[in-house]
């Protein structure tokens, strides 16, 4: 996993490294951290590192724009409470285009300050909006990587949150964003016995 290192002189950075350093100083201000490893290290930056090693699991030879979107897909994440949203499902839709329209918007500045040139930019902030899911390949990749990530480290904590049901409904949306490649790697992942069996029943029964 990608190690921050905060000491590296910029000048002596390729803009790629650069764009990726800019984005995990941003994520490091997250106030919520998880421990991983026996330390304690922010939630937005752990979840972009974890985004970064799937995708070179899941599309090695993915494009440089594709790797950035991967890595700032959650940048800035916690500046957009849930909670300043109605707690319904109008509310959420809201709150999501609104965390994708700022994610899009930090990214594409930092990658200004990196040295990139607008029509790369657009590129990756085309990916963080995730458009033209399902017809796009690359932002087909993102979300699979998405959902994977979701499934092999958030998973098995959703379904001790939720009830049955929840987790069915969730599965049953996850694997319907999913491309066949993306619904092959996630079977492969390693599930605690009950959370194969709730798959089981949302997806095959």
């Amino acid at each position: 996993m990608y190690i921050l290192d905060l000491a590296i002189n910029p000048s002596l950075m390729n803009r790629f490294d650069k764009a990726i350093q800019l984005i995990d100083q941003i994520n490091t201000e997250d106030p919520v951290t998880e421990v991983f490893e026996g330390r304690e290290i922010p939630k937005e930056l752990l979840y972009s590192q974890r985004m970064t090693k799937k995708l070179v699991e899941f599309a090695p030879d993915a494009s440089e724009h594709l790797k950035i979107a991967v890595r700032a897909q959650h940048i800035g994440r916690w500046k957009i409470p849930r909670s300043d949203y109605p707690m319904d499902r109008t509310g959420y839709l809201i709150w999501r285009e609104e965390l994708k329209k700022m994610h899009a918007e930090i990214a594409g500045a930092l990658l200004v300050e990196a040295g990139y040139e607008e029509e790369f930019i657009s590129k990756v902030k085309f990916l963080i909006r995730k458009k033209q899911l399902k017809s796009d390949s690359e932002t087909q990749a993102l979300e699979d990587v998405i959902c994977l990530v979701f499934l092999e480290n958030y998973f098995e904590e959703f379904v001790d949150k939720h009830e049955p049901e929840k987790v069915k409904d969730i599965l049953k949306k996850t694997w319907a964003k999913m491309s066949e490649k993306g619904q092959k790697s996630a079977l492969l992942l390693s599930f605690s016995s009950q959370s194969l069996r709730l798959i089981q029943e949302a997806l095959f029964a």
